[in-house]
């Protein structure tokens, strides 16, 4: 493992600053619920997790545990109007300056960036494609504590109608280079590797993916993240899903990184496990 997968599995930033050009990584989940009592359950039936409400203070934003050290969390939507979805933060030392970055790069500041107690501060916003991300500047709180293990974060991906304005995005905003699979067919809208810029290409390094939205999606679905969540066995979480309420999305198969699978949980969001945390390959 390089020192930026160290400083990613810490959830720390790899942001340099605005003009040295980043370096960021995902470093922070969590999920909007209509019903957050109504997501423990689920969650914690489906990976075990234990959960620690930070109170009305910070609208009862519910953190979930895997061995006492934090992977997700689950926040109450304050709008019945928004989506039921996951959301995945890249981190950075400077959200302000990321901001910047994020409007001349064409993306779109959402809200933000703003202070969350000592915790640290936030924005979200939204990609040239559309798709909806989020900005972690740390404080007291760095992100995920455990990554890469059953019942916590193992990889992202952005799905995507626009291969090379989201690709430009990424790199410019967050210093993460696409890197296409390599096959003798592989073009620039197939599926690519981010790599931290200055480090080389490839799975060793890879922090998160772009796939292209093609056909087999349908045309209203947006441009979106899809989280993935480590699991001892890809087959029996997809089978729990559905006995907690959910439902599989697309059913367990295998690919070159792991056997995975789309699950949908009680309440609409879409996520992904994976029996194991190897990057594609």
């Amino acid at each position: 493992m390089g020192e930026a997968d160290e400083s990613a599995e810490a959830g720390g930033s790899m942001d340099t600053g605005p003009d040295a050009g980043p370096r960021s990584a995902p470093c922070w989940a969590d999920v909007m619920l209509p019903d957050v009592e109504a997501g423990k359950r689920f969650y914690g039936g489906l990976f075990g997790w234990t959960f620690r409400d930070a109170g009305p203070e910070y609208g009862s934003y519910t953190e979930a545990f895997q061995d006492d050290r934090a992977v997700a969390a689950l926040a109450p939507k304050p709008d019945g109007r928004m989506p039921t979805t996951w959301n995945v933060y890249f981190s950075s030392a400077d959200a302000a300056a990321t901001a910047r970055r994020i409007t001349a790069a064409g993306g779109q500041v959402v809200t933000g960036p703003f202070t969350v107690g000592p915790f640290g501060t936030m924005l979200l916003a939204a990609d040239p494609g559309g798709a909806v991300l989020g900005v972690w500047q740390s404080g007291t709180h760095h992100g995920f504590g455990e990554r890469g293990e059953p019942g916590s974060f193992a990889w992202t991906e952005v799905y995507t109608r626009d291969a090379a304005a989201v690709d430009a995005f990424y790199e410019r905003v967050f210093g993460l280079v696409a890197h296409v699979l390599d096959s003798e067919e592989a073009t620039a809208d197939d599926y690519a590797l981010w790599t931290p810029a200055g480090l080389p290409p490839g799975p060793e390094h890879a922090v998160g993916g772009r796939a292209v939205m093609g056909g087999d999606f349908p045309e209203m679905m947006p441009a979106h993240f899809l989280v993935h969540f480590a699991v001892a066995d890809c087959d029996a979480a997809a089978a729990a899903a559905g006995r907690l309420g959910g439902r599989v999305r697309r059913a367990p198969e295998n690919a070159p990184y792991g056997r995975f699978a789309v699950l949908t949980d009680s309440q609409g969001a879409d996520f992904a496990v994976l029996e194991t945390a190897a990057p594609p390959r």
